[in-house]
């Protein structure tokens, strides 16, 4: 079959390799039909050190089940399924907590041990806990959006409940990339009074507009903070959603929230030690957010899409056939595309 390969830094080519297959009873095998490539890919593809091993990319996708394994109880061949970016037995501890990202039994798609969704076909480990059927067809006008539950409407949302958005809240966003676009979706959908876009790229600040930011500020640095202070009658913000993971990002973080105020972060931290530690301290300021657990996410997210009540799939403005892939890397490196949906 044809997949995406990550050879080094820069150089993603679409590849024939081994089929995927069942290998576990609890696997359960599916065919891409929509899948897509992520910021959080782009780390990999700029940042790959030589040596490292080759691997299979992708971790979002909604495709149809071919087969499932002995053990699989809820799924049967021709369901229409999203796969959440990590896969989890649905049953362990820490998955009835919610936080299936720490699952016992899980783990990640895209990685040198598990093969990811750009591709024709993926094997799903814990195909039980992990995928949700969905009740539409294959080619159903609303697929865009449904395939954002597979990673960033579940993490925009994960953002902003870890930043404590609520009714009447202010609320800030770090990064206007897809994740950052959909936790304005999610802080309106929470109940935010005040929401500040942090970004400076004109179609994403017209589309989080759209979304329902109610103030955008493009400064960087201690500009940003004073720009965010003004806004907010100097005391910041109460929900800080930071979705860049540079050290930078979050000095900004803590510089803009409120004495009590919370810092949601769902961007990959390229840091050791988290830098603001100490007006962080002092003011009360509470650091929180991870791996988005989005599988504990679809259920809820699920009938506003397809209500129409929110529209994520907008996020996506280009559509790519597989051996496109390469192209859409570089689109999505070059901020000439936002998201870059896949059809193999």
């Amino acid at each position: 079959m044809r997949a995406t390969v990550l050879h080094g830094a820069g150089d993603v080519r679409v590849e024939n390799v081994p089929d995927a297959r069942l290998i576990e009873p609890t696997d359960a095998l599916v065919t891409v039909s929509r899948a897509c490539i992520c910021g959080s890919d782009l780390w990999p593809y700029k940042l790959m050190k030589p040596g490292e091993p080759p691997r299979c990319m992708g971790h979002e996708a909604i495709g149809n089940v071919e087969a499932v394994g002995s053990g699989v109880s809820t799924l049967k061949v021709g369901d229409v399924v999203v796969m959440p970016f990590a896969y989890s037995d649905g049953t362990c501890a820490f998955c009835h907590e919610g936080l299936h990202t720490s699952c016992v039994h899980g783990g990640f798609f895209g990685t040198v041990e598990l093969p990811g969704a750009q591709a024709e076909a993926v094997r799903i480990p814990q195909a039980d806990g992990t995928l949700v059927v969905l009740p539409v067809r294959a080619d159903d006008a609303l697929m865009a959006s449904l395939l954002t539950l597979s990673d960033v409407m579940g993490t925009g949302h994960h953002a902003a409940r870890a930043a404590k958005v609520g009714r009447g809240k202010t609320v800030a966003v770090l990064g206007d990339g897809a994740v950052g676009l959909c936790a304005v979706i999610a802080a309106r959908r929470l109940g935010a009074e005040q929401i500040i876009m942090m970004g400076r790229h004109p179609d994403r600040i017209a589309l989080a507009k759209q979304f329902g930011a109610t103030d955008v500020v493009s400064e960087r640095g201690e500009e940003a903070v004073a720009r965010v202070r003004a806004l907010t009658g100097g005391f910041g913000v109460h929900s800080v959603i930071e979705c860049v993971g540079t050290d930078q990002a979050m000095r900004t973080a803590i510089g803009i929230a409120r004495p009590g105020g919370t810092v949601g972060r769902v961007g990959v931290p390229h840091y050791e030690a988290i830098p603001g530690s100490e007006p962080a301290f002092y003011n009360n300021v509470t650091i929180s957010g991870g791996p988005a657990p989005v599988r504990a996410y679809i259920e809820e997210l699920l009938p506003d899409v397809l209500e129409g009540k929110i529209e994520p799939g907008r996020v996506f403005d280009r559509v790519i056939s597989l051996d496109q892939v390469p192209d859409g890397y570089r689109a999505m490196n070059a901020r000439e595309a936002i998201k870059v949906m896949v059809k193999p």
